[in-house]
């Protein structure tokens, strides 16, 4: 593999994990969002999907995006009668949001960052090595 197909590949990378990282802070950032209207729905978390991706330039396979997909996963009900949220019984919906999950999967994507910009910063100092050698 070259070095346009290894930047490429980690380029791809950096974008998808990016990307993750943005859907996951707005997930933490409306966890405790309610509906506006009693007995409406909350915030609905977010869930990024990515896919392999073959460049047909190169031959390498970086990540594409599929979708960011709204998790079906049932809302958390709370008794709070006099929340202008609450339904007829008095219960309000929160998001299905869960702050450990979302932690967890911040801290993968930021690994998963920092993997492709040692994968960058690895290429770049092979290629230095390289040009000093034809010096």
């Amino acid at each position: 593999m070259d070095l346009k197909a290894s930047l490429g590949v980690s380029a791809s990378g950096l974008r998808a994990q990016s990307l993750r990282m943005r859907v996951i802070a707005e997930n933490l950032a409306n966890q405790d969002s309610v509906a506006q209207t009693p007995g409406g729905d909350p915030y609905r978390r977010r869930v990024a999907s990515f896919s392999a991706q073959v460049d047909r330039a190169t031959g390498a396979t970086g990540v594409k995006v599929n979708s960011i997909q709204n998790d079906k996963s049932d809302f958390t009900r709370v008794y709070q009668p006099g929340h202008p949220a609450a339904d007829a019984e008095g219960y309000v919906l929160k998001p299905n949001v869960n702050s450990l999950v979302e932690t967890a999967d911040m801290k993968a994507a930021q690994r998963s960052y920092e993997a492709n910009l040692n994968a960058i910063e690895a290429a770049k100092s092979l290629t230095m090595r390289t040009i000093d050698l034809l010096k």
